[in-house]
């Protein structure tokens, strides 16, 4: 799965947000994406939590938009 990889190479986090990551990413996903389309999603659910964006759903919705907006 992207999000457990690009969480992986980010750092160390631990098993609740890992959690968290999945459920976010199973919530932006879209059907049959394109495989470089998994990778930003779970590049922006990431980069959001890090930023610190801790609530669910605001991860959800934030993490729709491409970083930096």
């Amino acid at each position: 799965m992207p999000i457990r990889r690009k969480a992986t190479e980010a750092g160390i986090f631990d098993a609740t947000e890992l959690a968290l990551f999945g459920r976010v990413f199973d919530k932006l996903k879209l059907e049959h994406p394109p495989p470089d389309t998994l990778d930003m999603i779970a590049s922006r659910v990431i980069a959001n939590y890090m930023a610190g964006i801790k609530d669910e759903a605001e991860l959800v919705s934030l993490s729709r938009w491409p970083l930096g907006r």
